[in-house]
């Protein structure tokens, strides 16, 4: 079936969003299938310093560490998206949130980073073939979780909570 040009880019980039959206929800709660998903066998990640290499390293290094990673909200925003046949250029915000302990001490930081990824389509599929990330800032803070001072939810132990995977509401419902 042969499609419009102009609404082939826009499920190409449609697909690709959803790939970017994959990976937040992948590392938010530690599923590791979903994430490798996201790229292709062959791909890279630069993660800004923190990591350099191939995509299965990174995925293997940071496997053991995302279960036990604690509550963690990565999202994606100011997507922008250069379509060329079967290849592509990403360019994404990712904020993200997250509560850590140091030293016994627990706080909470927020982190902005920009990504710039190719994308290729491979038997039609979209992934990511090589990714680099750039911070772009932090800011930390100490924990305070009181839910608005408990005008959400007096009582906070009735709050449905996310959770990793294959726990959370998103593998449950």
């Amino acid at each position: 079936m042969t499609r419009d040009p102009e609404l082939q880019v826009l499920l190409d980039k449609q697909a690709i969003t959803e790939v970017l959206y994959s990976y937040c929800r992948a590392v938010d709660r530690a599923d590791l299938e979903l994430l490798r998903a996201c790229y292709h066998p062959d791909a890279t990640e630069d993660h800004g310093g923190a990591f350099k290499g191939s995509a299965a390293d990174y995925i293997a290094n940071i496997a053991p560490i995302l279960p036990r990673g604690g509550i963690m909200t990565h999202t994606t925003s100011n997507i922008l998206i250069a379509v060329d046949g079967d290849t592509a250029k990403a360019e994404s915000h990712i904020l993200a949130f997250a509560r850590m302990k140091k030293d016994g001490e627990k706080f909470d930081t927020l982190t902005l980073a920009r990504v710039v990824d190719r994308m290729e389509r491979r038997d039609g599929v979209w992934r990511i073939a090589a990714r680099r990330l750039a911070w772009e800032w932090n800011h930390e803070m100490p924990m305070a979780e009181t839910w608005g001072r408990g005008l959400l939810a007096p009582d906070a132990s009735v709050l449905v909570r996310g959770a990793k995977h294959p726990n959370d509401i998103v593998y449950t419902s």
